[in-house]
């Protein structure tokens, strides 16, 4: 088996990585720029520009991956809304680009996804309930899911998730969990929204899944998340629980104060029967992660 990651700077690229190594899993992480994980060997890593089609094509012929993991996304829900055609352009072009680049080669091709596709007016969520997504973010990825599910070639996988959190080298972006922990030991203010729910899902446990689902050949669509659904207040305030952290700066508030440009949906979370049945995914609880963190 060989692996090909994309956006392997990235929190989930980097923990895909980790595994591969100890596993001993021959791989290739490649991310736009330069190698900011200081735990992935130099010539296990490219720079690619997964917008340029020649790029890809490229590094798929020179490295002849069996399997493709694809992390590499805007996942600024925001900036998405703000922004339609980069989004466009990252989330479904080039996901096209690198899908029509496994086909070529007969490659497993495996993609993230979202909570997010959905309308939240349901929750606890199964692989076959309907999207109906809410934001240009959504909309975009329920589209790169479209390029996988309406094709003949069926070699692929789809990896949907939640919130994902952990630790990292050199991140882009922070995660929920490490924000939380570090705002609160300062006793910063913080107004935290009560009215969303989601299932926290720590990264360790989604790498495993995304690998195990490569190592078993599986296809289709599969829910990895956490374990529980929380209010975004409820995680922050067991966050705080753990280490003993003061909850006087916390305030409770809701959606409609924050003036935010993509409407988010109010509550998700996933069924994992299917994952748990066919992967043996066991994903550990918000303290259990915390206590390894």
């Amino acid at each position: 088996m060989k692996i090909l990651i994309t956006g392997s700077n990235g929190l989930l690229g980097q923990k895909i990585v980790r595994q591969a190594q100890k596993k001993g899993i021959t791989f290739l992480a490649t991310s736009k720029g330069e190698n900011r994980n200081s735990d992935c060997p130099t010539e296990n890593y490219q720079s690619l520009d997964i917008c340029k089609e020649d790029d890809i094509a490229f590094v798929f012929t020179d490295f002849q991956p069996t399997h493709v993991i694809h992390t590499a996304a805007i996942t600024n829900v925001d900036s998405c809304e703000l922004n339609p055609e980069e989004c466009e352009l990252v989330n479904v072009t080039a996901t096209r680009y690198l899908f029509e680049a496994s086909q070529k080669i007969n490659a497993h091709f495996q993609l993230l996804s979202t909570d997010f596709i959905f309308d939240g007016e349901k929750g606890n969520y199964k692989e076959t309930d309907e999207p109906n997504p809410l934001s240009v973010y959504a909309k975009s990825k329920v589209d790169g899911e479209a390029i996988l599910l309406k094709a003949d070639y069926r070699n692929s996988s789809i990896v949907r998730t939640i919130i994902v959190y952990g630790i990292g080298n050199n991140l882009s972006r922070n995660n929920i969990i490490c924000w939380a922990k570090e705002a609160l030991g300062k006793g910063q203010e913080m107004n935290i929204i009560d009215d969303q729910f989601r299932a926290p899902t720590w990264a360790d446990d989604l790498a495993w899944a995304c690998l195990r689902i490569c190592e078993l050949n599986k296809t289709g669509i599969y829910h990895i998340s956490g374990p529980e659904t929380l209010s975004i207040y409820s995680i922050v305030e067991r966050v705080a629980n753990f280490y003993k952290l003061s909850t006087e700066s916390l305030t409770k508030t809701d959606s409609s104060t924050l003036n935010q440009p993509a409407k988010r949906p109010p509550r998700t979370g996933f069924d994992l029967t299917k994952s748990r049945n066919e992967l043996g995914y066991n994903p550990k609880t918000l303290e259990e992660t915390l206590r390894l963190i």
